[in-house]
């Protein structure tokens, strides 16, 4: 279970960031909340309030399951997390963005 609760710390980590960056700069960006789903633009508010919520919860599964040692098998399953979401979450945004245009 550790194992998961640390992968899911990293994806949460990950999505955090373009939704607070999104918000603090005043962008709007799809989020699970927009019209269609993910696709739509959503409010800048709505972009930062989101990426408190993914930030808060990857920040508790990682109080709960503490990485003692940075080069550690907890730390590249954090990092694994990261990664994939990023890398899906950069093709598919990717993706939406060019049919916009």
């Amino acid at each position: 279970m550790t194992e998961i609760a640390l992968f899911f710390a990293g994806a949460f980590l990950c999505n955090a960031i373009p939704h607070l960056a999104a918000g603090l700069r005043g962008e709007p960006f799809p989020t699970p909340f927009a019209k269609p789903h993910g696709v739509g633009p959503s409010s800048p508010l709505a972009n930062f309030l989101w990426g408190s919520l993914n930030l808060a919860i990857g920040l508790v599964l990682l109080s709960r399951h503490p990485i003692a040692e940075l080069f550690s098998e907890e730390a590249g399953l954090v990092a694994a997390g990261f990664l994939l979401l990023g890398a899906a979450m950069s093709y598919r945004f990717g993706k939406v963005r060019a049919e916009r245009l």
